[in-house]
């Protein structure tokens, strides 16, 4: 977060621990601004709701996977703070539980309009949420992979027809 440009949209994935499907979701973001030439426009991160993995690299699972697709899972665990709420334009949560834990954190709502579901955006794959990977097989990942692919297309295109 650190090399922020001011007037950048800036996106914030959300799962669970932080080490499989928001890592995952973060790099197929940033592979799509890359190839679109937006990385001056477009920020992303990652984080948690929990915090038992904080400092941890993604999932080695995850990250092979991912790997196969052409994908550097990069990012460094870490929980979702409060000031998140006020740093990020768009909240993107991969599943209900996801989406509760961080609506929660907003009693007042005053962030709500920020908060969505990654699935809401998907194109092609018409599925509620993005499952938890991390104890099933690599059918699994690649799976995440699948759905966070048609949903940062669709998110990507959410975000250029919003500025």
């Amino acid at each position: 977060m650190d090399k922020s440009n001011k007037n950048s949209i800036k996106v914030i994935f959300i799962c669970q621990g932080n080490i499989c499907r928001s890592p995952s979701a973060e790099a197929v973001m940033l592979s799509l601004i890359q190839k679109n030439g937006l990385e001056n426009k477009i920020e992303c991160d990652s984080a948690g709701t929990i915090d038992y993995h904080i400092g941890e690299p993604a999932d080695a699972n995850m990250k092979k996977q991912a790997l196969i697709r052409g994908y550097s899972l990069k990012s460094i665990s870490r929980p979702f703070e409060n000031k998140d709420f006020k740093y990020f334009d768009w909240i993107i949560t991969m599943d209900e539980n996801n989406y509760k834990d961080i609506t929660r954190r907003d009693p007042q709502n005053k962030y709500y309009t920020k908060i969505k579901r990654i699935t809401e955006f998907c194109n092609k794959i018409q599925v509620k949420e993005v499952p938890d990977p991390y104890y099933g097989s690599s059918q699994g990942f690649q799976n995440v992979i699948d759905i966070l692919e048609d949903a940062c297309d669709g998110l990507l295109e959410f975000i250029i027809q919003k500025t």
